[in-house]
């Protein structure tokens, strides 16, 4: 199936991946870390198993440079300089990339993030989504620190070796999320700041129990 570029009421960039018409399961968004760019988050979620039932969406951050001094081009989504208006900017954005790909209030949304793109994962996600993936990167503090905040299903995963996720920002999520959410699956699994197969095999679990069936 072709991954295509959708436009957007913003210039970013947003790769679409439309599912089988027969297995339509729902749509996952997929948000990339720090210096990437939306083809590597669209090839994480292509290595789940039974990803073509879904419709993907990768979504590129904002603000776009030169990796080092080479001429590809890669994005991040937000420094603390004008944080809150950059956050507004980011949520508006999403949502008008979603309004491109079809889909009703009967379809199930899932925001997956790695890295930088979790804090977006989730700050969509608290929005309505059916469920939230978040590998190697905590949730916002202003989502905690909204006790009004209720979070759908959530996979929250950290490789063992991870010095940047650390195990105890880690605990310390899994400890705020239980409270707030029914459906929290945490997941340390082998690997360092990376989302490699044992986070796709997760991943597909995850979903087939979110989503049971075609």
């Amino acid at each position: 199936m072709d991954v295509h570029v959708v436009p957007t009421m913003t210039h970013g960039r947003v790769l679409v991946r439309e599912a089988r018409a027969a297995a339509r399961r729902g749509v996952i968004v997929g948000f990339h870390g720090y210096m990437e760019h939306a083809q590597i988050q669209m090839t994480r979620l292509e290595a789940i198993d039974d990803a073509s039932a879904w419709t993907l969406v990768s979504i590129q951050g904002l603000h776009r440079f030169y990796r080092g001094r080479s001429e590809e081009v890669v994005a991040s989504w937000m420094t603390r300089e004008d944080r809150e208006v950059a956050i507004a900017d980011n949520l508006s954005y999403v949502a008008a990339a979603l309004e491109q790909v079809p889909h009703d209030d009967s379809t199930r949304i899932v925001y997956a993030g790695f890295s930088q793109g979790v804090a977006m994962a989730f700050r969509a996600g608290v929005r309505g989504a059916s469920a939230i993936v978040a590998v190697g990167g905590d949730v916002p503090p202003e989502l905690l620190a909204d006790g009004s905040v209720r979070f759908p299903p959530v996979l929250l995963a950290r490789g063992a070796r991870d010095d940047w996720f650390t195990s105890t920002r880690f605990e310390k999520d899994v400890a705020a999320l239980s409270e707030r959410t029914d459906g929290l699956q945490p997941l340390e699994y082998d690997g360092a700041h990376e989302w490699n197969a044992a986070v796709s095999d997760a991943i597909a679990l995850f979903l087939s129990r979110i989503s049971p069936g075609h």
